[in-house]
């Protein structure tokens, strides 16, 4: 028999199950549970090929690490079950001894989704460019939009004493000095965006709003549709500023797909999410996931598509999703994408009100920090 501590098993960081030597489940912590989107009852006992789906051939692998008594790595696997879809992921295996160190044959086996360390990264990098970003748009906005005024001035004096054919110049002059105003106050509205005035926000009440906004306007030839979990619990934020996200990502995904196509709006609740702040860590389980079927981000670009102006648009300032980033990063939360042709994936993460201001949140007894 394997001894191990309970608390250390519990307080795992990621997707951990233990294997017996036919390959079926015989443990598995609370952050498995979630990631597999099954509870322990329906995992332990059950073969790990009908629970977890791995794009690897790891049958050898099992057999070698039991004959090896020895650990195992595998990178960059598709790992998903019958309730999820699958996650780019780092795979462990390593054979357990008995407390006497005799080889029992069976696994551990440890899931470490790519996703989770992919957006810590970004959201340090994407907090600290939007901040540069901001000074640069204060300092553009003071030094370029007066002097353009008295370019525009003076295009307009002369197009007085000229003639017509001559007046199409300094028309264009006036056209193009009022688009890069039009421009520097993107960028200005881009610096301006004050802290949070954070309450108690029913997350589907935003979008709401934001949905019924996109399809009176810049959504109207796109099809929308609901897919919410009806008990989230409300969320610590700005309801504005939330509103802007979110319809900055419903603009993006409709200008994505000129010709129409389907804006999916799916919420669920991920108890296992913990983002690490200055000030500690702290949960981030209310998930928001804006899904189109549109052609997919640019390769060259889809890593760097939250930095300030890095656009995937002809004429794109791109300036909405840096925008999108601040402010969740404001709301202590995440975003990261997941694109391919067909099926674009923006998702953000954020944190339940605190209990004197909302209603309880789900049980969360087995929170389990991601780090």
């Amino acid at each position: 028999m394997i001894e191990y501590d309970i608390d250390l098993w519990a307080s795992l960081p990621i997707p951990a199950l233990i294997l017996d030597d036919a390959d079926c489940i015989l443990e598995s912590n609370a952050v498995a549970e979630a990631f597999l989107n099954s509870s322990a009852k329906m995992l332990i006992g059950a073969s790990v090929w009908d629970k977890v789906m791995i794009d690897s051939p790891l049958e050898t692998s099992f057999q070698r690490v039991r004959k090896d008594h020895s650990a195992l790595f595998i990178n960059d696997v598709d790992v998903g079950s019958g309730e999820r879809a699958p996650v780019l992921c780092n795979i462990q295996i390593a054979s357990l001894s008995s407390s006497k160190g005799e080889r029992t044959g069976k696994i551990l086996l440890l899931i470490s989704p790519r996703e989770i360390a992919d957006r810590l990264g970004r959201s340090h990098s994407v907090k600290t460019s939007a901040k540069s970003a901001i000074g640069m748009a204060e300092m553009l906005a003071h030094e370029i939009k007066n002097p353009l005024a008295g370019i525009t001035g003076a295009a307009q004096l002369l197009a007085m004493n000229l003639s017509n054919d001559d007046q199409e110049m300094t028309d264009l002059i006036v056209q193009e000095c009022r688009r890069i105003v039009k421009l520097l106050e993107q960028v200005e509205q881009f610096g301006n965006v004050l802290k949070p005035q954070c309450t108690a926000v029913n997350i589907h009440d935003v979008l709401d709003r934001a949905r019924r906004s996109a399809m009176v306007g810049f959504g109207a030839h796109m099809e929308i549709i609901e897919d919410y979990d009806p008990s989230m619990p409300p969320t610590w934020g700005d309801m504005d500023q939330l509103l802007q996200a979110f319809l900055n990502l419903l603009k993006n995904a409709s200008e994505a797909n000129k010709n129409g196509g389907k804006i999916r709006i799916h919420t669920f609740y991920e108890n296992s999410m913990r983002l690490r702040r200055t000030d500690g860590s702290g949960s981030v389980p209310l998930q928001i996931e804006i899904i189109d079927d549109g052609p997919g981000l640019p390769s060259e670009i889809a890593g760097d598509i939250f930095e300030p102006f890095v656009s995937g648009r002809e004429n794109g300032t791109g300036l909405g999703l840096a925008l999108v980033s601040k402010i969740i990063s404001e709301h202590q939360g995440w975003i990261a994408v997941d694109s391919s042709p067909g099926r674009t994936v923006f998702r953000i993460s954020l944190p339940v009100a605190p209990k004197e201001s909302a209603v309880d949140a789900p049980n969360t007894q087995n929170k389990t920090e991601i780090l």
